[in-house]
């Protein structure tokens, strides 16, 4: 019961963090929406359009990403058993089409403005107010991805790659800018916005990808499934082996399936306190990890294993 209360405990708080993290994230684009407004429309540059856009897709992703990790901090109920993890891994999902939407709405405002010729007016003051938004998307940013991963939170981790996308697609803008200004050719600033898609589009991409496979139940990383041999194998003078080992994710909850083989002799007890032991390993090395071990008899293959058990010693 104290452990379980533990377990409660320290996920509400990994919930809160996420939550204020969020909140935090909102509050930094809200505030960039402002800013890359004004400056579009004094500059009447395509690129700080087209940046503009891309922050308001990263508001909406956000918010998803906020959603999306309050239902996922919900305990497991009668209709969810396995808990609501999987909510992060939408969310993630969504927010990476929200960029890829966001960088297809680039490219159209970018190729309009190729053909119009539309010139950019007020360049330095442009410059200016994107060096402002560069700062705080940055720092707005590292502290989204660098609380992603203390928590584990996918959808953060989404919310995170989109500020910093947005980031160098400012960081693009404020180049081209800079180069209008410089050389006065107003055909840089769509060419610029358009180099910002493609930026915008790996980072979808890459978003989508890890979002996605916790929804289709892709294996845990290769270190991690060694951690967990690992733990198993710390006991290997009590356990004859494992096989079977199936491991998912599901937001940051991580689910591992495994048969553990053990000696004929040993008792219901004894098998109890080992896989009590190999989970608890597993769990202080692989936060929020639910643990399934299925026992079995060993069978007989004495040159293959270590433990000593009455088997080997008649032998």
């Amino acid at each position: 019961m104290t452990g379980n209360m533990a377990e409660y405990r320290r996920n509400n708080g990994t919930t809160a963090t996420k939550e204020k993290v969020a909140v935090v994230s909102m509050l930094a684009i809200g505030s960039l929406i402002i800013l890359k407004i004004v400056a579009s429309v004094i500059t009447g540059s395509v690129g700080i359009l087209a940046d503009t856009i891309h922050s308001v897709i990263d508001f909406s992703g956000a918010v998803i990403g906020f959603i999306g990790v309050r239902v996922a901090g919900k305990p497991a109920d009668e209709g969810h058993s396995f808990g609501h993890g999987k909510a992060e891994n939408i969310a993630g999902v969504v927010i990476a089409a929200l960029i890829f939407l966001a960088a297809g709405t680039i490219v159209y405002q970018a190729v309009r403005n190729i053909i119009a010729g539309a010139a950019v007016e007020m360049v330095t003051t442009g410059i200016y107010l994107t060096a402002v938004a560069i700062v705080i998307n940055l720092v707005v940013s590292r502290y989204a991805l660098r609380a992603a991963q203390a928590t584990d939170s996918v959808a953060l981790e989404a919310t995170g790659r989109d500020l910093f996308a947005d980031v160098l697609s400012s960081g693009a803008v404020l180049i081209g800018l800079i180069l209008v200004r410089i050389t006065g050719l107003n055909i840089l600033d769509p060419v610029v916005a358009l180099l910002v898609a493609a930026l915008i589009t790996r980072t979808a991409f890459l978003t989508m990808k890890k979002a996605f496979g916790g929804l289709i139940d892709t294996k845990l990383p290769e270190n991690e499934e060694a951690t967990i041999t690992s733990s198993i194998l710390e006991h290997q003078y009590q356990v004859a082996g494992f096989h079977a080992l199936r491991t998912r994710k599901a937001g940051s909850q991580r689910y591992i399936d495994l048969h553990l083989v053990m000696y004929r002799e040993v008792s219901l007890d004894q098998a109890h306190d080992v896989c009590d032991r190999i989970e608890g390993k597993i769990q202080s090395r692989l936060p929020e990890s639910s643990v399934t071990i299925h026992i079995e008899p060993c069978g007989g293959q004495c040159q293959q294993c270590s433990v000593i058990c009455t088997r080997q010693q008649a032998g």
